[in-house]
């Protein structure tokens, strides 16, 4: 063909492709621009409210696109559609969940809610959707039955289904048959989801033009994860180094910009104020001049001393970060280590590739990322489980007693923090040790990891008895016991446990069906934080488990899972909604190498053979990377925005009227309630409640407001409104007030 001929006809497809590129390119531009310039998109204060996630993620699905609408990679469109109709299926769905900010597990609304308090826009999409998927499946729909017939036979069918259904709601409060039709509703909502994915990847073109080299080389080089020559290595390389950094600056952001670098849970508050006098050096603090206007839950009070019961553990950490000036970097760098460790162990129990995706998924995963970006124990004690887990894995292929006595000192460090997880981390690597599940360690690495655990746990020993008094008995149960009642809080069954906690716990004690609703409740959050995805999160590791002929390493995880959730089976309490089933955090790790494996399994079926080949691989590598990219762009900021900014009205707002109003050395009562409005401003209290700085107490009452003044005669006073009475900031009543006027004339 010499130049300047053309093709008859082939104009007219390039200015349509061209039209089709600039009209998503126009289109997608103006949705992120009326996203973020919108006032329909904020709350009273002038903030994002969770609505900003529809047109954003809608935004970016359509500049995705515009971007194979024409040119080199045209031959991506179709795939790019079903992906681009995924993100925005899931970014209306979110829209259509009841979470926000109380204490409370989310809800899908009803139908009537629906159609009747949201824009009909969203039932539009959600109906636009549904029939684009009939209409890709009416080809396919019967190979897709007769490959899951084969590939899984009826009860593995049968298994992963209801797993898939009864884990799309919850059953909380919640009469039956409206649990019944959320369930519905939500399983409908996710077979939409993983339908549109499967049309998406089924539509992946295979490699064979020169505009495919680039992204299917870039494919393949994650797919393998190992360059010529490297085959045999197991090391930190670069690809999990980014990572790690990612997940340090990506936590770290959320703590600046959804969470404030504020507790926003009375744990929180707790630990923090912990490792604050741990860092001076101090065991216990002076107990407050009026107790009933300064104080803390969870802390105790006694004649002449005021301190935390929790485990010292975690404040014991956290008081490093204190010491340092950032305590809210401690979490951050810790997830950080924990990917590398992750990595390096994955490749040690499985293989290259598979420790690179698990990356990926632990990259992504927002349970993972909003509890790093927390004051939450749960982080560390992951960590230290890591640690734990590779150090036995060395010292099996070293034949070196050192790695027992580390992994002895990081299960003790586990028990330090949380006594229920190192009981169950000791239980798993103790028989791993042993040779249960693997080859046994040598006799001087038992012996180090026995007394690595018991040395470093005995910490606790002449702690607990500088507080109770008896060495056995651990300060949180002698609190417990003291203000609730004897064994409210000890493992085990009976109709005496429970701190009656009517909103997270639904039943009165601890039985069978405690154990039935724990299990469900936190099953639940881990379908739907794990991964974030418009699939549910447990789908691949249904497919692992109950499909796939599972090796040594799966049976590790699945029985890592087994002992985790039996343990806390015998516990009254399934830890509530807060940052997903946090009690099961251990099994963090386990679920991520068996959403890997899960994938793994439907690849090696897609030729219908039990085989893998490029094309197939290329599919899964595509799919996982859309749902993990569509959780960045829609779950993250939602549940960023929706539910952990401004959790429980806990506001960092009364730092800045501080500043603003020049507290200084003065007395600052807070109104409103105590566990909440109270605690976030006690959050900016000094160790020393006789400090120049402010000190803030709990307005409770003329009583207790006399004695307040009594003590600080010499400072002004100034009166603010919490959360729960102006329904949004902090905001000052009166002041700068004094002490002698509000004693003879009453508060105003």
């Amino acid at each position: 063909m010499t130049q300047g001929t053309s093709i008859p006809g082939s104009a007219k497809p390039a200015v349509a492709s061209g039209l089709l590129q600039f009209g998503c390119w126009a289109g997608g531009i103006a949705l992120l621009l009326w996203a973020l310039l919108s006032p329909r998109f904020r709350d009273g204060e002038g903030l994002f409210d969770s609505g900003v996630c529809l047109p954003l993620s809608s935004g970016v699905a359509l500049l995705v696109l515009g971007a194979v609408a024409s040119g080199r990679w045209v031959r991506f469109r179709r795939s790019v559609f079903w992906f681009a109709l995924a993100l925005i299926g899931q970014a209306v769905h979110l829209q259509m969940i009841d979470a926000g900010t109380n204490v409370a597990y989310q809800h899908l609304r009803s139908p009537r809610a629906i159609l009747t308090e949201l824009p009909l826009i969203l039932v539009g999409a959600v109906a636009f959707q549904t029939l684009a998927v009939l209409w890709g499946l009416r080809n396919v729909i019967g190979s897709s039955i007769g490959w899951i017939r084969k590939r899984l036979g009826w009860w593995s069918a049968a298994c992963i289904g209801a797993l898939f259904v009864l884990t799309s709601g919850t059953k909380i409060n919640v009469p039956v048959p409206v649990f019944a039709v959320e369930l519905f509703c939500a399983t409908f909502i996710q077979i939409l989801g993983v339908a549109t994915i499967v049309l998406g990847a089924l539509e992946l073109p295979s490699a064979g033009s020169p505009g495919d080299k680039a992204p299917v080389g870039w494919l393949d080089s994650l797919v393998s994860g190992v360059r010529s020559g490297d085959a045999g290595a197991r090391r930190i390389d670069r690809f999990a180094i980014v990572g790690a950094l990612w997940v340090v600056v990506a936590s770290y952001g959320l703590c600046v910009l959804s969470y404030e670098r504020h507790p926003h849970i009375p744990d929180e508050v707790l630990y923090l104020m912990h490792a604050r006098y741990f860092a001076e050096g101090e065991l216990t603090l002076s107990a407050p001049p009026v107790p009933d206007a300064i104080q803390l839950y969870l802390m105790e009070l006694e004649a002449d001393r005021w301190y935390s019961p929790v485990p010292p553990g975690w404040p014991a950490v956290l008081a490093i970060g204190v010491f340092f000036g950032a305590p809210w970097f401690v979490n951050p760098v810790l997830a950080g280590l924990t990917v590398l460790g992750a990595y390096v162990l994955l490749q040690k129990l499985y293989d290259r590739r598979t420790a690179r995706f698990a990356v990926l998924l632990v990259c992504t995963s927002p349970w993972f990322l909003f509890l790093a970006m927390s004051l939450m124990t749960h982080t560390l004690t992951l960590a230290c489980g890591v640690g734990a887990t590779l150090a036995i894995v060395w010292a099996r292929e070293q034949d070196r007693a050192v790695w027992g006595w580390v992994g002895g000192v990081a299960l003790g460090i586990i028990g330090l923090i949380r006594p229920l997880e190192g009981l169950a981390m000791a239980s798993l690597l103790g028989l791993w040790s042993i040779g249960v599940g693997g080859r046994r360690l040598k006799v001087s690495a038992i012996v180090g990891l026995v007394l690595g655990a018991a040395l470093t746990g005995a910490i606790v020993l002449p702690y607990n008895k500088s507080l109770t008094g008896d060495p056995l008995k651990f300060p949180i149960m002698a609190y417990v016991d003291k203000h609730f009642g004897p064994g409210k809080n000890s493992l085990g069954f009976g109709p005496d446990k429970g701190l009656g906690w009517r909103g997270v716990d639904p039943f009165e004690g601890h039985g069978a069906i405690d154990v039935a609703m724990n299990a469900h409740l936190n099953t639940h959050s881990v379908n739907t934080e794990l991964h974030g995805w418009c699939t549910g999160s447990l789908l691949l590791i249904s497919l692992a488990v109950f499909g796939a002929r599972m090796n040594r390493s799966d049976r590790l995880m699945l029985a890592a899972i087994v002992v985790v959730v039996g343990l806390h089976s015998l516990y009254w309490y399934s830890g509530g909604p807060d940052f997903g089933a946090r009690y099961w955090y251990l099994i963090f790790i386990p679920c991520i190498a068996l959403s890997v494996r899960g994938m793994d399994w439907i690849a090696r079926g897609a030729n219908g053979n039990g085989s893998r080949s490029p094309l197939s691989d290329r599919r899964g590598v595509a799919s996982v990377l859309a749902l993990c990219a569509i959780s960045l762009v829609t779950y993250l900021p939602w549940r960023a925005i929706d539910k952990y900014h401004h959790f429980r009205r806990m506001r960092p707002d009364i730092r800045d009227l501080a500043e603003e109003h020049s507290f200084g050395r003065s007395l600052v009562l807070i109104r409103g309630n105590g566990r909440d409005d109270y605690a976030s401003a006690f959050v900016y209290n000094p160790i020393d409640l006789q400090a120049d700085v402010p000190i803030y107490a709990w307005d409770r009452g003329d009583e207790i407001r006399q004695e307040l003044l009594k003590v600080y005669t010499d400072r002004p006073v100034w009166i603010v409104e919490g959360p729960s009475i102006t329904g949004g900031s902090f905001r000052v009543a009166a002041g700068p007030l004094r002490p002698d006027d509000l004693m003879s004339e009453g508060t105003p």
